[in-house]
């Protein structure tokens, strides 16, 4: 009797499932761990290519009147800005998608949809005749990177026990937010060459330092498509979802009755509000305090080590605890804010580029280990709420209220990102308005510490003081 292959339902299942329960030690050494590293190394590079979109107008937009395109500056401003906007809303949204439609095809969907601002970049910039409201949909469509980092958040922590979410979610976003220094270091290389052949089209013409230059500048949103493609593969075939996972957009809209939800919107606002808005407001501070300087040797590097140091911000607070790693992070941070008004031109140093570079490189580290930390507490809080007054004897209600707790955990990773991501269009428009009001960026830079005192005393005082009403 010949063989058939076995029914799509019974593939499918096997992609789904349905006995989760990474708390119990036994499953997880047995099972557990293997699938869940699966499913993080998959979404990892999903992730880089989310930020790598998300990010690509700050490269883009820097070269279009060089191409000929008759924008002002005003418009090239919000080219730039624009996904930062987008992306942060489509965050709220992404925040509730993996338990609707499960981690697996979300991720797969939501990455192969970069592909539309990715190849229509590619196609716009070609023609310089193309119009500004085209270039601006093409941004605004930018944001999808940036909403998928809601759900790709949501969707790992559902994979991991509590004593490993931090390290994994640190990993999750550290290796991720990598996209924001990649694109703005690869894309320079790779427009002035023509590595993708005829496939990308042909080159343009420039005048660079009175001579003429041809470059592809289409190339710094084609790269990304053959790898979009494979990552949205691998996400369809490799990765899981989990049963349980599934809830309503009811379930999930508790979270906004959650007073902790919106104080952990408020941290995270100030770790990765402030990793994403000083990635981009960062070269032109440098070009306007430091004019002599040119930014684009020194601005990746920042974002760079912002990325790396956030799994380290996990893994310390797995180790010492969220909020205590919160805490002192946002000391730091204040301080690093003060180092640069000290190096600044119109600070008591009288200005030093190379101090004021290292304070700002202390900055992008401590968002970075804000960025873990924050993560770690989130679905702590959450889980340890649920579990509160919950007879610990009584497994079903114990395994009722765990379920209860990581769907709210979860969905309150997404909204948090979602709030945070905002920090990336109003920092850089807190220092146009400062330097347009008072000449230079000093007033903008105080709030920035009055809101680190402010997040400081938060901390101490919910989560991380004897006594805390919520300690993680």
């Amino acid at each position: 009797m010949p063989t058939t292959s076995p029914p799509r339902s019974t593939r499918a299942a096997r992609r789904t499932l349905h006995l989760w329960t990474p708390e119990d030690k036994a499953f997880w050494e047995q099972e557990g761990q293997a699938i869940a590293r699966i499913n993080l190394w998959i979404s990892v590079p999903a992730l880089f290519l989310a930020f790598a979109i998300w990010q690509l107008w700050s490269v883009v937009a820097v070269s279009l009147p060089a191409l000929g395109f008759r924008y002002t500056t005003d418009q090239l401003f919000w080219l730039a800005a624009a996904p930062a906007l987008s992306g942060a809303t489509l965050r709220i949204f992404y925040s509730f998608m993996v338990p609707l439609v499960g981690g697996r095809r979300w991720t797969a969907i939501s990455t192969a949809s970069l592909l539309i601002p990715a190849i229509g970049i590619g196609i716009a910039v070609q023609d310089n005749t193309t119009p500004y409201t085209t270039m601006l949909v093409l941004a605004l469509l930018c944001g999808f990177g940036g909403g998928n980092f809601s759900s790709s958040m949501s969707n790992i922590s559902f994979f991991f026990p509590k004593e490993r979410k931090g390290s994994a979610l640190g990993v999750n976003a550290g290796l991720g937010n990598l996209g924001v220094s990649v694109v703005q270091f690869l894309s320079p290389l790779v427009v002035t060459a023509g590595v993708l052949g005829i496939f990308a089209g042909d080159p343009q013409t420039i005048l660079r330092n009175g001579n003429e230059v041809r470059v592809w500048t289409q190339n710094a949103a084609f790269i990304w498509v053959p790898w979009i493609a494979l990552a949205a593969v691998a996400a369809w075939f490799g990765m899981n979802d989990i049963a349980e996972a599934r809830a309503s957009v009811a379930a999930q809209a508790a979270i906004f009755r959650r007073k902790h939800n919106w104080l952990m919107c408020l941290l995270y606002l100030g770790t990765f509000g402030s990793f994403i808005g000083y990635a981009a407001g960062f070269p032109l501070l440098i070009r306007s305090q430091f004019p002599d300087i040119n930014p684009l040797a020194f601005a990746w590097l920042g974002p760079l080590l912002g990325a790396v140091v956030r799994p380290f911000g996990g893994w310390l607070s797995d180790r010492w605890g969220g909020a205590t790693v919160t805490l002192w992070n946002f000391v730091a941070m204040a301080a690093g804010v003060a180092g640069v008004l000290w190096f600044l031109p119109s600070g008591p140093s009288g200005g030093s580029f190379a101090g004021f570079f290292l304070a700002f490189l202390v900055l992008f580290i401590t968002t970075g280990i804000g960025n873990g930390s924050t993560f770690r507490m989130i679905p702590v809080i959450f889980l340890t709420q649920a579990l509160r007054g919950v007879d610990p004897n009584d497994a079903a209600a114990v395994a009722r209220a765990t379920r209860e707790g990581n769907t709210e955990g979860a969905a309150t990773l997404g909204f948090t990102g979602a709030i945070g991501a905002y920090g990336g269009f109003f920092i850089p428009k807190s220092y146009g308005t400062s330097i347009a009001n008072t000449g230079g960026p000093e007033a903008a830079l105080y709030v920035f510490i009055a809101f680190y005192l402010l997040c400081i005393a938060v901390t101490w005082w919910f989560y991380s003081r004897r006594g805390a009403e919520m300690p993680c």
